[in-house]
């Protein structure tokens, strides 16, 4: 244990620094970013001994990959809500939520737990923070607390976003039976799960006050969401948990506002400016982009073969990194997240009016605006894959092994978390640590399905606290730069999520699961 104790302390530093940066410092993302950066490429060239023609390719590498389709889909997705606000689709939208209800808490519910699940299970990458996070920001949300309620719900919808992929990269990379991989990660985060949505409100509503009056429709919320989530990846697969469960979700939530919160407490009130009178034609053309999002998506994944397959066809692949075991880019250049969503930004804004020149004029405003969170995301990629490549990352993890021995299946989750706060991805993470936690666990007599879900459990929980998303949300309630109050605020709820994630491995562990 002891001489891997250098690997060890030298390969955190860079995320020691980070964190030190971001929460104690309040540096903006991309400056800590920047550093973190310098700190790892010369300790992978000086200490590692990594080439440095190897680090600086390993960098590209990792800044086209954030590009495409990381970066894509996050200013999509930023676009598509600024396009709303400029057509003025945005007082529509804020309108009929109104008349679900007037209560910013019950609206929180359906907007980032339901809504933003959904788009979880289709998209995944930055959408179901970004999207929901400016909604409820628009309808009078704290922008803080907006983001920060995103983050804690985004926990559960994780390992089965994007129609599956995280899931099913940890069954390539494992060998593991996908269906048992998908029961042992609903199992996993049950917990967690429930108890997210009660959480979101308590963020919304300024602590446990917030919960007065909601205590119903929460958990009709959390249960309509976690019950068909939960069968479905036992019985079904990783694909159809979020989409199925946040469709079904959403429906409940609306019936539920009905039946429960008739009345709205002073404090929690939304209002609308719009002094039109709703109707079914003005309430599709509001919602048209969105709904354009969720058909695209579905039409284009795997859920639908005849679109899928030959859509997927349309790619280019390129090898950059310099040294052995280089990966291999892939670019989908149509059937990709972020196209769909700019294509429904584009289809959706001219039915309400907006012209190219208008649609032109609000793409260049988003990259403007949002640079420094385009910056920030290369960074963290170029980060990743220079101590993917340089052996960093594999030395961190292999000390923690060694370190706790029998008691490993607590740090399992860990581990994970590690892998999406150094990616921002669960996919990422899958195929960092995948393999190590199914090595480990049939090393110590585990259920291997259980410690590799365990994995994506943590990644789910680390990204909370990722670089990555706290970009992402600061950027999309226009407050780039101010990365590090929403890390202080979400902080607490990280601890909490992870230690009850190690608990919860433990136990299941120690049961035979």
């Amino acid at each position: 244990m002891l001489e891997l104790a250098p690997n060890f302390i030298l390969a955190i530093l860079p995320i020691l620094w980070l964190l030190i940066a971001l929460a104690a410092l309040k540096m903006a993302a991309h400056k800590a970013m920047a550093i973190t950066f310098a700190i790892a490429f010369v300790e992978a060239v000086v200490y590692w001994q990594l080439p440095a023609i190897c680090a600086l390719t390993a960098s590209v590498e990792g800044v086209l990959n954030a590009l495409w389709p990381i970066c894509l889909v996050i200013i999509a997705a930023l676009f598509i809500y600024n396009v709303t606000v400029r057509t003025g689709a945005m007082e529509t939208i804020k309108s009929i939520l109104v008349s679900v209800s007037s209560d910013q808490r019950v609206l929180a519910l359906l907007i980032a737990w339901g809504f933003g699940n959904f788009l979880e299970g289709m998209a995944g990458f930055g959408t179901p923070v970004a999207i929901p996070a400016a909604i409820l920001a628009g309808i009078g949300v704290n922008p803080i607390l907006a983001v920060v309620g995103c983050l804690i719900v985004n926990t559960a919808p994780t390992a089965f976003g994007s129609v599956g992929i995280p899931t099913t990269t940890l069954n390539a990379v494992t060998g593991i039976d996908p269906i048992a991989l998908s029961g042992s990660i609903a199992s996993l985060q049950l917990i967690t799960a429930l108890i997210s949505p009660f959480f979101l409100i308590m963020v919304v509503g300024g602590g446990l006050k917030g919960l007065k009056g909601m205590i119903p429709i929460t958990l009709v919320a959390s249960l309509s969401f976690v019950i068909p989530y939960f069968a479905i990846a036992q019985f079904m697969g990783p694909e159809l948990p979020d989409i199925l469960g946040s469709i079904i979700s959403m429906v409940c939530i609306v019936a539920a506002a009905k039946i429960f919160n008739k009345t709205t407490p002073e404090g929690y009130a939304i209002t609308s400016s719009s002094d039109f009178v709703l109707n079914v034609a003005e309430g599709v053309k509001a919602w048209l982009p969105f709904i354009l999002v969720a058909v695209f998506l579905l039409l284009s994944s795997n859920l639908c073969p005849p679109i899928h397959d030959p859509l997927a066809a349309i790619k280019s692949t390129l090898v950059v990194y310099a040294g052995e075991g280089a990966n291999t880019l892939g670019f989908s250049w149509i059937n990709t997240p972020g196209i769909w969503i700019l294509l429904s930004a584009v289809i959706g804004g001219m039915v309400q009016g907006a012209s190219f020149g208008v649609l032109f004029d609000v793409m260049k405003e988003t990259l403007v605006k949002y640079w420094k969170t385009i910056l920030t995301i290369c960074l963290v990629l170029a980060t990743a894959k220079i101590m993917g490549y340089a052996g960093m990352i594999a030395d961190i993890a292999a000390f923690l092994v060694v370190v706790t021995g029998p008691l490993y299946p607590v740090i399992a989750p860990l581990i994970g978390a590690l892998g999406a706060f150094i990616t921002g991805s669960a996919t990422n993470t899958s195929v960092l640590f995948g393999g190590l936690q199914a090595q480990t666990a049939a090393g110590l007599s585990l259920n291997e399905a259980w410690i590799a879900g365990a994995n994506l459990f943590g990644a789910g929980i680390g990204k909370m606290i990722a670089p990555q998303n706290l970009a992402v949300g600061a950027a999309a309630v226009g407050l780039s730069g101010e990365e590090s109050k929403i890390l202080k605020a979400v902080l607490p709820y990280f601890i909490l999520y992870i230690v009850l994630a190690g608990v919860i491995t433990m136990a299941g562990s120690m049961m035979g699961l």
